[in-house]
């Protein structure tokens, strides 16, 4: 008998407003299979919506590829407008230990799926919370600090290169964060 162990995702993609392109993203994440897809929270004014799933770690890791390759198929950040801090097309997606799994598993998921990521897709990438890599990247909202249109002068300074990916602006999906934390409330 094998010990399961769950992980939950919970990608933030900049998108709030366009039905279409949200229900195809949510659609990616439910066509997986070992993945549920438990909630899909939008909101117009952030022009944001945020996905929640679960699985075990392998089945997660090929939901949140499917997320955000959805998500970078379809959203253009040179044309996003909203109020929520983002730094990308795909903002932030943290990996959350549930059952059986560690802290550990959700810092290699971020580390391994970003970096896969970041190279496939041509996008900078941000390790953050618990799978920071540099202590000053911890927090999310140092991340986030100046936003998307920040990004096109952030590689200018060495404090900043990525942890993964190319080091230069790309307008059209921005940047991505890849975390692991305990579970977060959020209202």
């Amino acid at each position: 008998m094998s010990f399961m162990k769950v992980i939950e995702c919970v990608p933030n993609i900049s998108e709030g407003c366009d039905r279409k392109k949200i229900d195809s993203i949510a659609a990616a994440v439910s066509g997986v299979e070992g993945v549920k897809l438990l909630n899909v929270c939008v909101d117009c004014d952030h022009n944001r919506t945020v996905l929640t799933f679960i699985g075990e770690p392998e089945d997660v890791l090929k939901g949140a590829t499917a997320a955000c390759e959805k998500a970078l198929d379809l959203i253009d950040m040179r044309k996003h407008k909203g109020v929520h801090p983002r730094i990308g097309a795909v903002d932030v997606v943290p990996f959350v230990p549930l059952k059986g799994a560690t802290m550990k598993d959700a810092v290699d998921l971020a580390h391994r799926f970003g970096s896969a990521l970041g190279e496939k897709r041509k996008i900078p990438v941000y390790f953050y919370g618990e799978a920071a890599l540099d202590p000053q990247r911890r927090e999310l909202a140092d991340l986030r600090r100046g936003e998307y249109e920040a990004l096109k002068t952030r590689f200018d300074d060495p404090l900043w290169m990525p942890d993964a990916g190319p080091a230069r602006f790309n307008p059209r999906s921005g940047a991505v964060a890849f975390g692991a934390r305990e579970p977060l409330i959020a209202y």
